[in-house]
């Protein structure tokens, strides 16, 4: 019997570590294109949505690709997507840097803002509390550690009650990692995340069809 493996596009409108996460991805089996086609990113059995850097910056790189537009048909034909550190933050409906309010995705309504913390950025290995029934930290024991490195977060969750989420804390609790539906994110880098990242990646593009 032949395996076919899963078809990601990892989604180039500027932002994020594209190699990184395409090398992550190709480890975990997946065959892996890196563009800003929209056709391609609509025909892939997963869609993935990185984002480093500032939410605005990162916004206006999305919006020149028609990236925003990518993301809703996906998510409205029930195509999987994965938002990444960035990515995770511009799924939601704006982003509060230095004063200066700009509107996300909107996919899940909320703000993402700076962290109250004594240390900024957040930066090095943290845990997480994944629910039990979470399909990306499936098999994951909850000392499992990942890779932060930021200074903004969603701290509380305005969506669907039926979502799965995960926290961390970083002087106070944010939103690790969300899954609804055929959206998921992580504020952390699965691709910089060394063992732990590619198990996450691994039940990821396990869960594609």
């Amino acid at each position: 019997m032949t395996t076919t493996s899963k078809k990601v596009v990892v989604l180039d409108y500027g932002s994020g570590n594209l190699r990184s996460a395409q090398r992550a991805l190709e480890r975990v089996g997946a065959e892996v294109e890196v563009t800003a086609d929209p056709a391609a990113a609509m025909a892939a059995d997963g869609l993935v949505v990185p984002g480093v850097g500032a939410f605005e910056a990162c916004m206006t790189g999305l919006r020149k690709i028609g990236g925003e537009k990518i993301i809703a048909d996906r998510v409205t034909a029930g195509r999987p997507v994965l938002g990444v550190c960035v990515g995770m933050q511009i799924l939601f409906a704006r982003g509060v840097e230095f004063g200066v309010e700009t509107t996300g995705c909107g996919q899940w309504p909320g703000s993402v803002i700076r962290l109250d913390a004594p240390v900024i950025p957040h930066m090095g290995w943290n845990v997480v509390d994944a629910p039990a029934d979470s399909v990306l930290f499936r098999g994951m024991s909850p000392d499992t550690r990942f890779y932060f490195v930021h200074s903004y977060a969603a701290q509380q969750w305005e969506g669907d009650a039926g979502a799965l989420l995960t926290w961390a804390t970083h002087h106070v609790p944010f939103l690790a990692a969300v899954e609804d539906g055929p959206l998921s994110a992580t504020q952390f880098h699965p691709e910089k995340s060394g063992d732990a990242g590619a198990e996450l990646l691994s039940n990821w593009v396990g869960a594609l069809s």
